[in-house]
């Protein structure tokens, strides 16, 4: 289990690297949802999403050979992003997998800071040939099943519990589990009372059964959310999850894009899915803890353009 010293450790690395993004209270979405709504701002984080914590708390720690091989990671797009951005700031050579679902947006931006994106035609494939890659003697950045990089996304935690008003309820959009992983483990330790909420999309639900089967499994993937599709969760992130985490709520593609949208008329902010199944998830919170609820949100990212986001509004009958 990753620990409070191993995430101020992380914490103290990767400063200078990484933007300490806004807490701000939301007035829009106070309004919205009927409570005291504070967000915690990381589709402002250098790469457009907090992937880049746990990418550069791995890249930092790796050796000198480790470096000097490359380094190759599997990505539905924000990891990638973040691999690659870093990487290039460190003189490190980068290969990105990710699958074809991927944002187009996201392998334009992995290839204008230098990586070599291979794409492959499911998420299922991406992970095949990324192991492949590893075993030929590149450095594995892994989305998730890293304690150094769960460690670097468990700083948005400790940003959140240093910087925050007072919380009852925290959500967490989960993917393969490395952000609410650490997240709930520094939380845990500097607010022990807070419930910790995962929210994924039906479709893409590697945690919830996870938990349900009493350990990681595979799942089939269907999601519009690739960059919360992971065919699998890690023993890593399941067992935060499982220890830390009160609930992981399924919100369907439909309201993680209709959240996207209130989220860009109520808050002022321009998400990506991710992000957006954060407002449904939230009603559901309040049906269940009733009054004082005081609600604060991980916005994970905005590596969405607005091209993609009326595409899903128009596919969805949203517009």
């Amino acid at each position: 289990m990753i620990g409070i010293s191993e995430i101020e450790a992380a914490a103290e690395r990767i400063a200078g690297h990484i933007v300490r993004t806004p807490t701000v209270p939301s007035p829009g979405l106070s309004a919205l949802l009927g409570v005291p709504v504070t967000a915690k701002l990381e589709l402002l984080q250098r790469t457009g999403s907090f992937k880049a914590r746990g990418a550069t708390a791995k890249l930092l720690s790796l050796s000198a050979a480790e470096r000097a091989a490359g380094v190759v990671a599997v990505s539905g797009g924000n990891h990638g992003i973040a691999l690659a951005m870093t990487a290039a700031d460190l003189h490190v050579k980068a290969t990105v997998v990710m699958p074809r679902s991927a944002p187009a947006r996201a392998v334009e931006i992995a290839e204008a800071a230098g990586a070599a994106v291979r794409l492959t035609e499911d998420m299922d494939g991406a992970f095949s040939l990324v192991t492949r890659l590893r075993d030929e003697g590149l450095t594995l950045v892994h989305p998730f099943d890293d304690p150094q990089v769960v460690a670097g996304q468990g700083t948005v935690g400790l940003e959140f519990a240093e910087d925050a008003g007072e919380l009852t309820d925290v959500l967490v959009s989960i993917g393969g589990g490395g952000l609410i992983a650490g997240v709930a483990a520094a939380l845990r330790a500097r607010r022990p009372g807070v419930r910790i909420w995962g929210v994924e999309t039906e479709g893409a639900t590697a945690m919830s059964e996870a938990l349900t089967a009493g350990g990681p499994v595979p799942v089939a993937l269907s999601s519009i959310v690739s960059t919360l599709s992971a065919p699998a969760v890690s023993q890593l992130t399941y067992d935060h999850v499982s220890a830390l985490v009160d609930e992981v709520l399924v919100v369907t593609d439909r309201e993680a894009v209709q959240g996207s949208l209130q989220l860009a008329d109520h808050a002022k902010l321009w998400t990506e899915p991710a992000a957006g199944c954060l407002l449904p998830a939230a009603r559901h919170v309040l049906e269940r803890v009733g009054d004082g609820a005081r609600l604060g949100l991980v916005v994970c990212g905005g590596n969405a353009t607005t091209g993609d986001v009326m595409a899903w509004a128009g596919r969805f009958g949203l517009l």
